[in-house]
């Protein structure tokens, strides 16, 4: 069943591009001593962390059906169960920023708005890749292929756009806040290990 290993390779690579855009968190820290906001980059550190996991498990799932000789069948079980598992994380991680709040800085609460709907987008992007695979004919190898090859050219172009207003909210003082988290550390080391 080689036929789906090309382009499930490609599908792998374009998940691997996109997968853990929340996690761009910058490295480096400040000490100016902001209370609040570090009170609030603590609660969506320790929010995103288990999520971050569930996204790069998600990604290894799809890594090893790509190096497997697997059959349609079960690339398209793990796909669909990854796609799913990335959609609820990216959900839980907008979940967790539309609760902590407006972060203490200028223009946060406009910065958290526009993360918390882009996080609730991306979310909604993956779950309708996982129904999309859901649809997969796997009895057709060709007909599988193509559908695969269409799921990655979607998973490309989500890799590629989205991730603005995060990258918003994450500058300046945002990002120094929660550069000091050990959570952020943490799932911003895993992230950027699965991406490369």
């Amino acid at each position: 069943m080689e036929g789906t290993n090309p382009v499930n390779k490609k599908l792998a690579a374009a998940l691997s591009g996109g997968a853990v855009l929340v996690l761009a968190l910058s490295g480096c820290s400040s000490d100016d001593g902001n209370d609040k906001l570090d009170a609030w980059a603590k609660q969506v550190c320790d929010a995103v962390q288990p999520q971050a996991k569930k996204i790069e498990a998600a990604n290894a799932a799809i890594q090893k059906q790509t190096s497997d000789n697997s059959t349609p069948a079960a690339v398209r079980t793990t796909d669909a169960q990854a796609f799913q598992d990335m959609s609820d994380a990216y959900k839980a991680i907008g979940a967790a920023v539309q609760n902590a709040g407006a972060p203490n800085v200028d223009d946060g609460a406009t910065k958290q708005k526009n993360a918390v709907k882009e996080l609730d987008d991306i979310s909604a992007a993956y779950a309708s890749l996982k129904t999309q695979v859901d649809k997969l004919n796997v009895k057709d190898q060709a007909k599988f292929a193509d559908g695969l090859k269409d799921i990655a050219t979607s998973l490309d172009k989500l890799s590629q756009s989205g991730n603005d207003a995060l990258k918003t909210l994450e500058e300046g003082d945002v990002g120094k806040a929660m550069a000091k988290q050990a959570s952020c550390k943490s799932a911003s080391a895993s992230a950027s290990a699965t991406g490369s």
